[in-house]
């Protein structure tokens, strides 16, 4: 289904993103002082509520909220150049393209501008731009850090635009910001008839060390330059959201900012990326793990995915870049070298892709799917409980100080991951290399043949004698009802 989309765009540090966050009410986008931050189109699923003058009964909408790259400014403040040398005013044009992108596909555009420092030459600039796009029906102009009353009267200079009166807001304390939000109800409200739901299949986060490919896959995934490719390490910088369809079924992808060892952080806002990564992670359903083909294993590599493992994700191992190598390499001898080098997912399934050409794309979402259903699939108890019966009696446990294990009782309590609770006569029996052992074996007897499962052990209470004499008067005045 196709939602209304609203762009905000602006010269740099006018707090777009801010006002991003402010309005999905969560921290959307990365917010520094620093210009050229947001380089991508950054996007969140915002539901606007009704006016409160509304008539009774009228249903909330949906809109997507696009946050752009500040117009004008693609640098840092410590220059055009980043600590590799690379020089970062080689982004501009595909910045620029991803503002207009944002624009045209826009059916509301927020022009905003910063009331306390008043409107500058670049504001007019993007005015003009704005006309002739001739897109000025779209246009709200928004006059950002009206934090207080005293900066109302700065804010409406933004009105010399010529776009009509400014949204007086403060992304920072949301002064304005209900008022906003009715207003863009007011224009997308008509759009849609009545009210409707975002469907969505999955989500799929893509991580991976740097220039592995990461946005170049989100692009052929979703068919359009969604995002900016570039060979500058570091161009993505927040997690970005894209939702697609193929082949009929819609998916979230994330796409996210590339990894490298963590004391080679060049600042804050790297920090920031990683930790954004590590919530994309932990928000979706299966992790695409991209690994470049053309060269070595990481410890960047591995260290992703030790973290996988901890979070229990089901994961895709997706080789990129296997078009530049597949006369070099055979891919059993490049499966046996994986195996080898990303120890403990073992059981992940691996899928060789070329993301520049298209290749391999059908089959890593169909095996995305695949895991998405292993994780979200329930065992029946009985069925349970014969499996683990059936591992116990081949192997058990090691005996400690003469103590035999027993498993009481075995039930799945949860699912994405399957989580499954035995209940057992001594828990510290059962952990350590029996607890590995167990667990690849529920793996290859029940349907979770290429994710993890998460086992937990539970010592068996015992009941105490009240409770048990409750119990028995219970049973005996039901059974003299009878």
């Amino acid at each position: 289904m196709t939602i209304p989309r609203i762009a905000i765009i602006g010269r740099p540090n006018v707090g777009k993103s801010s006002l991003l966050n402010r309005l999905a009410r969560q921290r959307v986008s990365i917010v520094a002082p620093t210009p050229g931050v947001t380089r991508d189109r950054v996007s969140a699923i915002v539901e606007l509520d009704p006016p409160v003058d509304s008539p009774p009964g009228t249903p909330s909408v949906l809109a997507e909220i696009v946050d752009t790259g500040g117009y004008g400014v693609y640098t840092t403040e410590d220059g055009r150049y980043n600590e590799l040398g690379d020089d970062l005013a080689a982004l501009t044009p595909d910045i620029e393209a991803q503002i207009m992108t944002a624009v045209r596909q826009a059916r509301v555009i927020l022009l905003v501008v910063d009331a306390q420092s008043g409107l500058s030459s670049l504001d007019y600039a993007i005015a003009s731009l704005l006309r002739r796009l001739g897109v000025v029906d779209r246009i709200v102009p928004v006059a950002n850090k009206v934090d207080s009353e005293r900066w109302i009267p700065d804010g409406c200079e933004a009105a010399a635009l010529g776009f009509g009166e400014p949204a007086n807001v403060s992304a920072t304390n949301g002064l304005g910001v209900r008022a906003l939000l009715e207003g863009l109800f007011r224009r997308v409200a008509g759009e849609l008839p009545g009210e409707h739901e975002l469907e969505q299949e999955m989500a799929i986060a893509i991580v991976g060390k740097r220039n592995a490919g990461k946005s170049t896959l989100i692009n052929a995934l979703a068919g359009e330059p969604r995002v900016i490719v570039s060979e500058i390490p570091g161009t993505t910088r927040d997690a970005i959201d894209v939702r697609f369809e193929l082949e009929g079924r819609t998916m979230l992808a994330i796409d996210t900012a590339g990894v490298r060892k963590r004391k080679s952080f060049a600042d804050d806002i790297e920090y920031d990326a990683y930790h954004r990564m590590l919530a994309a992670v932990r928000r979706c359903d299966v992790v695409l793990l991209l690994m470049d083909a053309t060269v070595d294993v990481s410890q960047v590599d591995k260290k992703l995915s030790q973290e996988l493992q901890c979070q229990y994700k089901p994961t895709v191992i997706v080789v990129n870049k296997w078009d530049l190598v597949e006369n070099k390499l055979s891919t059993s001898a490049y499966l046996s070298y994986l195996t080898q080098q990303l120890r403990g997912l073992d059981f992940a399934p691996i899928v060789f892709i070329s993301a520049k050409r298209g290749e391999g794309l059908h089959d890593l979402v169909a095996m995305a799917f695949s895991l998405h259903a292993q994780a979200g699939h329930h065992e029946p108890t009985g069925r349970l409980n014969d499996v683990v019966g059936s591992i116990l009696k081949r192997r058990g446990p090691s005996s400690r100080l003469g103590r035999q294990a027993k498993v009481y009782y075995a039930c799945q309590i949860g699912v994405q991951p399957p989580t499954i609770a035995l209940v057992v006569n001594e828990p510290t029996l059962f952990r350590g290399t029996y607890e590995r052992y167990l667990t690849n074996r529920l793996r290859q007897e029940l349907p979770y043949s290429e994710i993890p499962i998460r086992v937990l052990f539970r010592k068996r209470r015992r009941i105490d004698l009240e409770e048990l004499k409750q119990r028995g008067r219970t049973e005996a005045a039901h059974a003299s009802t009878r």
